[in-house]
């Protein structure tokens, strides 16, 4: 964590600079908006005022300070691109995002099991396409397979985890 501002240092910190004051010694934004980030700063007193954010910083102890201003320029960052949502908006596109991706793993995974079963199973289906319980099938050495273990092993075709589906939150 950065210290407060060096003795006789000639520049003030970014939130004096904006608020047009002296930057004291004991400032408590010097640390956290050093006078070369100027738009760090510019973002969190448009979205939350300086006198908020001074208090916010002076009610916590110093080792959360940090924490709570990257929070601040975070949010005020995603409040400036996003007026109406903020953080919320980038959150929930990225949950859009996750649920997109699931579901096309979800298909790639139903395919890959789709591919396997077919591998292992070539003697189900003849030139022709039919299953070996059906009647235009020709007889061979797999048609002894009942119509119930063909059908759990075609089942398995749609097999598709979706537990996680249910549980989103948007």
């Amino acid at each position: 964590m950065k210290e407060g501002r060096k003795q006789g240092a000639a520049s003030p910190c970014a939130a004096c600079k904006l608020l047009r004051r002296r930057c004291a010694q004991d400032c408590v934004f010097a640390p956290y908006f050093p006078a070369d980030e100027p738009h760090k700063f510019a973002n969190v007193h448009k979205v939350f005022g300086a006198s908020n954010v001074n208090k916010m910083l002076q009610d916590l102890p110093e080792h959360q300070r940090g924490d709570a201003v990257s929070s601040m320029v975070y949010e005020a960052n995603a409040r400036v691109r996003d007026p109406v949502y903020g953080c919320v908006g980038a959150i929930s596109s990225l949950q859009q995002q996750i649920d997109v991706l699931q579901t096309q793993l979800a298909v790639a995974q139903a395919e890959a099991v789709h591919l396997r079963v077919r591998q292992t199973a070539p003697s189900f289906w003849n030139s022709a396409g039919h299953s070996p319980t059906s009647p235009t099938y020709s007889g061979s050495p797999s048609s002894k397979i009942n119509e119930s273990q063909a059908k759990h092993i075609f089942d398995m075709d749609m097999v598709v985890d979706q537990g996680g589906y249910a549980d989103s939150m948007w």
